[in-house]
């Protein structure tokens, strides 16, 4: 069969070549035409477009790049009928796959989508139009099976979060610590560096027999970090690491994100960080519907790990917090009990590229 797949980002890269890997094994036959990056292009896939030409952040920088993103668009129709695939595979990128999904639905083509956009969290009025145009709908995490079905009667599948599978061959890495770390993530984006890592760093001062290392974000140039980490004796950075970072780390200070689940199933006991400008946490907070900002949270429905937000994320509660995660046992105990129970919830039996895979391939069949 053929399939057009299509993703946007660098998490969307991964998780479709785990999947296009899967399907191979299903299908001898199958041949990928992809939006993606370098690792869907080793998956057996042909490239279209990297990701690093479609990832505009933030309003400003979309309509600077509309005209970029429309010629995307039209683009991208234009290769799909000329492609005539058996099925379009969208993966996560809302703004532009939802796009793609209603013109392809109405073109007769069949649409899945792997990993639901958060509409549960803010647009959740997306979901009438997504009813329309997606014939199969593939999510990640647990609660949105019920929660499509309970508020929109949309039965959509859940087959497992696709980051447990990468991050368990990560784990077999796994080495003894050589020295006590504290893994510093302060996001990706350089406004939200510039705003969360001087207070991070600061922490550094309180613990002189911990190392403290920044993972330093994809996309970003260490001139950005190298002036606030000036005059910090425990602290390096960590370029391309992340992972390797977390393998060593004993304690981490996320910023809040998908690198909160990633650290929560590496074992890794943490405290989550938010911090914007006024308006923007203002804005926010009238359009985001959640009772947590942390994915590990939200997933278990509990307070797993301390969320500080805004006001109260300051140097003087992350040492608090952070002696507590680091030094308390009864407290790391229970956090690594929820994290193995968190690992449960979103394995659910199985490889989630697997699972997905074989899901695609019955209802094709």
């Amino acid at each position: 069969m053929r399939y057009y797949v299509i993703a946007g980002e660098a998490s969307g890269d991964l998780h479709g070549s785990n999947l296009l890997k899967a399907l191979r094994n299903l299908d001898q036959d199958a041949d990928f035409r992809c939006w993606g990056g370098d690792l869907m292009q080793s998956a057996g896939g042909t490239l279209v477009k990297h990701y690093r030409d479609l990832a505009f952040m933030g309003f400003a920088e979309v309509v600077r790049n509309l005209p970029t993103i429309l010629r995307n668009i039209k683009f991208c129709k234009q290769d799909i009928l000329t492609y005539q695939p058996d099925t379009l595979i969208l993966i996560d990128y809302p703004g532009f796959n939802l796009r793609i999904a209603e013109w392809a639905k109405a073109q007769g083509f069949k649409v899945i989508y792997y990993i639901s956009p958060q509409v549960w969290a803010w647009k959740e009025k997306r979901v009438v139009k997504m009813k329309q145009c997606i014939d199969k709908m593939l999510c990640i995490l647990p609660f949105e099976q019920g929660y499509y079905k309970t508020r929109w009667n949309w039965d959509v599948e859940y087959v497992g979060h696709p980051l447990v599978e990468v991050i368990n061959q990560k784990l077999t890495e796994k080495t003894i610590n050589k020295a006590p770390v504290v893994a510093l993530l302060p996001g990706s984006r350089k406004q939200e560096i510039l705003q969360k890592l001087p207070i991070m760093l600061e922490v550094s001062k309180h613990f002189p027999e911990h190392k403290f290392v920044v993972a330093q974000a994809p996309g970003q140039d260490s001139s950005l970090y190298q002036p606030l980490m000036a005059g910090y004796k425990n602290v390096a950075i960590a370029v391309g690491k992340t992972y390797d970072l977390l393998l060593e780390s004993k304690a981490a200070l996320v910023t809040s994100g998908t690198a909160t689940l990633e650290t929560a199933l590496f074992g890794v006991p943490e405290i989550v960080c938010y911090k914007g400008s006024p308006i923007s946490y203002a804005i926010a907070k009238r359009l985001v519907k959640v009772k947590y900002i942390s994915l590990v949270n939200l997933i278990m429905d509990k307070l797993v790990v301390k969320e500080l937000i805004q006001q109260e994320l300051n140097s003087d509660n992350l040492v608090r917090e952070l002696k507590s995660i680091l030094y308390d046992v009864d407290k790391r105990a229970s956090m690594m009990e929820d994290y193995s129970q968190l690992k449960t919830l979103l394995s659910k039996g199985g490889k989630a590229s697997e699972q997905a895979a074989q899901s695609i391939y019955d209802w094709l069949t």
